[in-house]
């Protein structure tokens, strides 16, 4: 499964030279993230207040490519890498156009409200079978 996110580069997230300040590349794919569970009906307020069910993210490793500036286009497409019953990691990509300007593995789990262990929710042990 790949999901598909686009965003535009604004100001407020660029450095003096007009370029992506690279923490700001987290919250592109951490939007992506946001955007892909709720297309795959999963509704995560709903998850937390039913089951006590949060994500977190365990575990980013990060290469920053090329930069981005400030009114690019961009497109962060999210693939699933693997999936345990507890445990999904996502290969995030950020490009613009089809050149690849950052990548990312990320590790996602799932928390109950006392911040234990969670299975993941049916439908993301799934989407990697």
């Amino acid at each position: 499964m790949t999901h598909e996110y686009r965003c535009r580069v604004y100001y407020e997230d660029t450095d003096l030279a007009g370029i992506v300040y690279y923490a700001n590349y987290l919250k592109f794919i951490e939007r992506a993230r946001t955007e892909m569970v709720e297309a795959m009906g999963i509704d995560q307020r709903a998850l937390k207040e039913e089951t006590g069910t949060v994500f977190a993210v365990r575990r980013v490793e990060a290469d920053y490519l090329s930069p981005a500036h400030f009114g690019d286009t961009l497109t962060v497409e999210t693939t699933t890498a693997d999936t345990t019953a507890a445990r999904l990691v996502l290969r995030q990509d950020v490009k613009r156009g089809d050149t690849l300007l950052f990548s990312a593995s990320v590790t996602l789990v799932a928390l109950t409200s006392a911040g234990r262990p969670a299975r993941l929710p049916a439908i993301l042990r799934q989407i990697s079978a």
